[in-house]
């Protein structure tokens, strides 16, 4: 069993005790019913000052470990902001990331940029809780989806997404996922430089993706984003944002490098 299988079975039973407790009852309703307005995480994407980097919130990782001991997602939260993040990447899986679905209204009470709620969803459930909880996006994996009904499966999610109006970013890894992806109309698409089974990088994979991206649909590079030439070589290969966390988490000053990332001085 990979990494992947292990964190996607954990989090299939995860959903059924959320199922199971009696907040479980009133999601759905308060989903649909919330008053909060998103703040539109593909426009800030398309609109933002360019490079448009999301900037991500993570404590650790199943292949790093521990990535920033004095973990403060609201600290986290505002340094980014100064330093010039386009939206927020907000880790909620708690057993592999440390993360939290309360880190979500915590941020977003704290600064005004839009938040893509980051974790491995595979029930409409969590696109809920993320509504609720105060997201204006959802992570869609084509890995965590396997069988040849994916697509099917996948398009449910990001309907009821859309239902709710929350931006939905679609990660794909090679050129089978990205027709899965493109297949169900996503318009905002993340090419992930790490193989989740081996957790290697290569940035030759959103280079060799780019390509296949249709006009209108925003690319977004994700992994292994670690300097300005970083940035501007997959900028030059059509990468319209880019997802960037641990390389920023580790640095003492979020907010001076996140500066340094997207200005290269």
């Amino acid at each position: 069993m990979t990494i992947l299988d292990e964190i996607l079975d954990h989090k299939r039973a995860e959903v059924e005790r959320v199922r199971a407790g009696k907040e479980f009852r009133d999601l759905s309703r308060l989903a649909e019913s919330s008053a909060e307005p998103v703040r539109g995480f593909r426009a800030a994407l398309v609109d933002g000052e360019p490079p448009r980097v999301i900037a991500e919130i993570k404590r650790r990782s199943p292949s790093r470990g521990e990535i920033r001991p004095d973990f403060d997602p609201v600290a986290c939260a505002r340094a980014y902001a100064e330093g010039g993040a386009a939206a927020l990447s907000v880790l909620t899986d708690e057993r592999y990331f440390g993360g939290h679905v309360d880190f979500l209204e915590k941020v977003r009470s704290a600064v005004p940029l839009p938040i893509l709620r980051k974790d491995f969803v595979v029930d409409a459930l969590q696109i809920d809780e993320a509504r609720v909880r105060g997201a204006d996006a959802v992570l869609l994996i084509v890995a965590g989806f396997p069988g040849p009904d994916r697509a099917e499966r996948l398009d449910v999610l990001r309907e009821r997404a859309g239902r709710l109006s929350l931006d939905v970013l679609v990660e794909v890894h090679d050129e089978a996922e990205l027709e899965v992806a493109l297949e169900i109309g996503a318009d905002l698409i993340g090419v992930n430089n790490r193989d989740l089974r081996t957790f290697d990088v290569d940035l030759a994979v959103t280079e060799r993706l780019a390509p296949r991206v249709p006009e209108g649909v925003v690319l977004v590079a994700e992994s292994g984003i670690f300097t300005f030439g970083d940035i501007a070589r997959l900028d030059g290969c059509g990468a319209g944002a880019f997802l960037v966390g641990e390389s920023l988490m580790r640095e003492a000053d979020l907010a001076a490098a996140l500066h340094l990332l997207r200005r290269g001085t």
